[in-house]
Parts: structure tokens; C-alpha cells; sequence
């Protein structure tokens, strides 16, 4: 398993208040390696970039909350994460991958990858 928080800090246009970067900073599990933003697949870096401008999503379900009933990331009230489909390429339906974002929707706290349809996940460092 892959895990640890994200700080929107240091993405470009994801600004947080300080106070707030230091809670997701909180939640960071330092033994295991993040991802870079840059280095996600391309169409991961273009959901973030649609969550950062609120839309619009091509999938419906794009937003919703997401219920973390893997119990993979760390416990939160519902309706604190949303989920965002990454599409994948050659794949007939939603695919696999998707962004598991926490906070407020256009300023999530902490952002999450995962290719696999929630059985991992990777935290994406700024």
C-alpha cells in the first residue's frame, strides 16, 4: 500500500492557508513515497487541473463523495473526500484510475491517486 497526504501548497494555483497545510502535512506517512503531480498520467494531470477550475467533468459521477470504505486513508466525516475519474486510455468504460481528493472541492487539503480502483493508493506531493 502507498500512502501519504498531499499539500496543495506547491501546486500551481492550489493555494491553502497555512493552517490547513500543516493538518494535511499532519496525516503524512513519511516511510512511503509520494508522486509528483508531474510525473501522474497525463489524463491524471488534467483531472487535477479540472478540479482546480471546478469543472466540468465529462463523467456524471465526477465529485461525488467518496465513502472510503477500504479504509486505506485516514478516517474523515463523510463527505470529506470526492472522487474524480482519470480516464484511461483503450478502455470502454470509466477505467480504473481515478483522483481521491479531501477538503473543499476546488482546494482539496490532500489529493490521492489510484490505478487500481481503490485497492491502493499513491498521495500526490506538491
Amino acid at each position: 500500500m502507498q500512502l501519504a497526504a498531499w499539500s496543495a501548497g506547491g501546486v500551481q494555483g492550489w493555494g491553502l492557508a497555512q493552517g490547513r497545510e500543516r493538518h494535511a502535512e499532519s496525516w503524512r506517512d513519511e516511510a512511503t513515497p509520494a508522486v509528483r503531480a508531474g510525473e501522474l498520467p497525463r489524463e491524471a494531470q488534467h483531472t487535477l487541473q479540472l478540479i482546480r477550475q471546478g469543472g466540468p467533468f465529462p463523467y456524471a459521477k465526477d465529485g461525488i463523495v467518496f465513502g472510503n470504505y477500504e479504509h486505506i486513508l485516514p478516517q474523515r466525516r463523510r463527505g470529506y473526500y470526492r472522487e474524480y475519474t482519470v480516464p484511461t486510455p483503450a478502455s470502454r468504460n470509466r477505467g480504473a484510475q481515478r483522483l481521491v481528493c479531501g477538503g473543499p472541492p476546488r482546494t482539496p487539503d490532500l489529493c490521492y491517486y489510484t490505478h487500481d480502483h481503490y485497492a491502493s493508493f499513491q498521495a500526490i506531493a506538491h
